[in-house]
């Protein structure tokens, strides 16, 4: 572990997070490199990820080989590495030299040919030809994951005779949810190319009502970042007992993603200053994060929801876990376990802000990780939440998962891990609260559709948008729905939450946002409609301010106050015009406002309240190739940009990344004038063929949340012959990387 004063904090709340102490340094961009596929005959993990290089590591740096019996013949014997300890070593590359391995852990593993080994390993010979003996090894659907050493012992007439450990003859063992007896196993081969060998994604952010997406480079096969991840786990002092679990892993995973505890891989930073790090907004992908954690050992700065779940969804995709990434819109922040949102307001409808620690995100995105859950009753295998994004604690540590979904649904808050927390983020009931001239708080109005309105991620084998909303809750108002939150509130902090509720409610209200422009003026309107046979007045009170995506919000720039008459079954319109020169001076990262609408209807005591969204858009870099794209020969991209604004943007960096075509590449542009647009070119030089994505961004410290993608479908090159593997799977040229994965040959 590094020492030194903490660089973030955990509960960041509204409270905007210091820069560090001691910044990361920003990974310098790193050389293409060329690809071959390694030998036949391997697993699926060798032909599609054969990602790292082989480390030149001394025989001695294992310690003593382990005293076991031998027997006739001859055996083959893996061997994990002892990494337990602290520190990044000389050679940069993130093995953690120190235990020996042992038999008894799994991290020494002896296979005698033809008679089986110990928990489903066995060697067999495929072929014998005069001095020529070949071998096929069966690894175990159980092994731990990560980096082993092979050497083959042989006793004969002549004697005995070890193979010394030889580095290149290292092999990486990962999951397999090809494999039918690994408990991560996916019994659909198009979810298997989606969630496990798919190196781009979509991420949506924004609001139920104005979706934006962003291309995610995830590059779970470019060089190093298999050493990257395996370095994340030796990073934590993961006993390497724990490494054949995905439950383990993925926990673990879920805790080293963030920085707080254990110095892990990205720095968390809401306060809209990012001058000694990277904007959030910036990153395109996560092989430059993880190859910076892996080089330095010092956390990145700096991430926030969207980047904690791409480095995650990389990571478990590596290891060969089935991951997607999944944004659930309007997610709930629960801080008092009461699994309710609780929002607290004066005698007047004004917000207390000082009461209301629980809050609402705009949007908030996680992953889902596909695996067996022996650790649970029957029933709960399948998708499970993972949540890297630190917001609570979980038995003292900055993480989240791994969930069952299916226990989500159905509001079971007492099964492990952190139900009721992620319960709460997609199905908890918004309740209002008004304090009365005792100073006691009612429950005024229970908004029971307000939260997990929308829960999305990539579809499966396209880049459209899959709704997924029914896999974690029974339909909005359904008997099951209801049931669920009953469920969920009984075991919550306030299990008679709604033992007091309001008046009967006969006026309607829906709040509206046109789809805005940042730069431009807008207006927000609220509908209301008298649904009752008697005449309606209500004085309606909108209040406009700024707010980060997490809900925190700033000062009320703007407010309306009206007194609307109602005939009976008729509607009134309530408009509030916003110039930009009024909201600017205001703006936050990703300008978003939230409207807080509040009301009283004279004739029946019914109270009206409303919180309401909206992001104003920006706009999207435009990209285009210039010519055919070939394995090993330039090729061109034109990026041009408009500034949407009548302001400069200044200190403008542009990004671009790409798996298979370019290495993560940094771009300082200087200044880009008010509504001025510019053309910039770019080559690069594809390493491998199929349709790949080139993701490219653009931040300022007046703009951010800017960028583009292309497809490109490049062709292999003139002559090549199975010289690349189709599955993407990269390997230093002229060398082999022996891969397997658990259960395979």
């Amino acid at each position: 572990m590094m020492d030194g004063p903490r660089s973030d904090v955990g509960r960041w709340g509204g409270n905007p997070l210091q820069p560090p102490t001691t910044p990361s340094p920003e990974p310098e961009p790193e050389p293409d490199r060329r690809f071959r596929r390694g030998g036949g005959g391997r697993s699926f993990w060798a032909r599609c990820c054969g990602c790292c290089s082989c480390r030149n590591v001394a025989d001695d740096d294992w310690g003593p080989e382990p005293s076991d019996s031998r027997g006739r013949g001859s055996s083959s014997g893996t061997r994990r590495p002892g990494s337990r300890g602290s520190g990044v070593n000389a050679a940069g590359d993130g093995t953690i030299r120190g235990n020996n391995p042992e038999v008894g852990k799994g991290t020494h593993v002896i296979i005698p040919v033809g008679k089986g080994g110990s928990g489903g390993w066995k060697a067999q010979v495929t072929k014998a030809s005069g001095q020529t003996l070949n071998l096929r090894v069966h690894t175990s659907p159980n092994a731990i994951i990560g980096k082993f050493q092979f050497t083959v012992r042989t006793q004969s007439d002549a004697g005995e005779f070890q193979l010394p450990f030889d580095p290149r003859n290292e092999i990486y063992i990962l999951f397999n949810p090809w494999c039918p007896e690994d408990i991560v196993y996916v019994d659909h081969e198009d979810w298997r190319q989606e969630y496990v060998l798919n190196e781009s994604g979509r991420i949506y952010y924004g609001t139920e009502a104005q979706i934006g997406e962003r291309t995610w480079n995830y590059g779970q096969f470019d060089h190093g970042v298999l050493d990257a991840c395996l370095y994340i786990l030796d990073r934590r002092g993961m006993p390497y007992g724990g490494r054949g679990d995905p439950v383990s892993v993925s926990r673990v995973i879920s805790a080293m993603v963030n920085s707080l505890d254990d110095n892990g891989v990205l720095i968390g930073n809401w306060s809209g200053d990012y001058s000694r790090g990277t904007n959030p907004s910036a990153w395109v992908g996560s092989v430059e994060i993880l190859l910076s954690y892996l080089r330095t050992g010092y956390s990145v700065p700096y991430g926030q929801c969207w980047v904690f779940a791409g480095v995650t969804t990389t990571v478990l995709r590596c290891l060969g876990l089935a991951t997607r990434t999944v944004t659930n819109f309007n997610s709930a922040h629960d801080t008092d376990t009461s699994l309710t949102m609780d929002i607290y307001f004066d005698e007047n409808m004004k917000p207390l802000e000082h009461l209301n620690h629980d809050s609402v995100w705009n949007f908030h995105v996680w992953n889902d990780c596909w695996m067996k859950r022996p650790d649970l009753p029957s029933g709960f295998d399948g998708w499970q939440v993972v949540d890297a994004t630190p917001q609570e604690t979980s038995s003292g540590i900055f993480c989240c998962g791994p969930c069952s979904v299916e226990s989500i649904k159905n509001g079971l808050v007492y099964m492990k891990y952190d139900t009721p927390f992620i319960f709460a983020e997609v199905n908890s009931d918004k309740v209002y609260w008004q304090r009365q001239d005792d100073g006691s708080f009612k429950i005024v109005y229970v908004e029971e559709k307000a939260i997990g309105t929308l829960i999305v991620t990539k579809a499966i084998g396209s880049n459209m948008r899959e709704d997924i909303t029914y896999l974690y809750k029974h339909p909005e108002g359904s008997d099951a729905e209801r049931k669920a939150v009953e469920t969920a509130t009984a075991h919550g902090s306030k299990p008679n939450v709604y033992a007091n509720r309001g008046s009967a409610e006969d006026v309607a209200m829906q709040v509206e946002a046109q789809d805005a422009v940042m730069g431009q003026d807008l207006m927000v309107s609220v509908m209301l409609t008298n649904h009752s046979s008697s005449r309606r007045t209500v004085k309606l009170h909108l209040y406009l301010s700024v707010t980060f995506y997490t809900g925190v919000t700033g000062t009320i720039f703007k407010e309306t106050k009206k007194e609307v008459e109602l005939a009976p079954g008729a509607s009134d319109r309530v408009t509030m015009p916003v110039a930009y020169k009024e909201y600017r001076p205001h703006l936050v990262d990703q300008g978003a406002m939230l409207l807080n609408v509040s009301g009283h209807v004279k004739e029946s005591g019914q109270v009206l309240a409303k919180q309401h969204t909206f992001r104003l858009r920006t706009p999207d870099l435009s990209l285009t190739l210039l010519g055919a794209a070939v394995v090993g020969q330039e090729c061109e991209v034109q990026i041009v940009f408009k500034n949407p604004l009548p302001v400069t943007l200044t200190n403008v960096v542009f990004r671009l990344e790409g798996s298979g075509l370019q290495r993560p590449k940094i771009l300082n542009v200087g200044d880009i004038g008010g509504n001025e647009t510019v053309t910039l070119r770019q080559t690069f030089v594809p390493v491998r063929p199929g349709p790949r994505q080139l993701i490219a961004s653009l931040d300022s410290p007046q703009l951010s949340q800017v960028h583009g993608v292309i497809q490109v479908d490049v062709a292999p090159a003139p002559g090549a012959r199975g010289f690349f593997s189709d599955a993407g799977g990269d390997s230093h040229l002229g060398e082999t990387i022996p891969m397997a994965s658990r259960g395979g040959a």
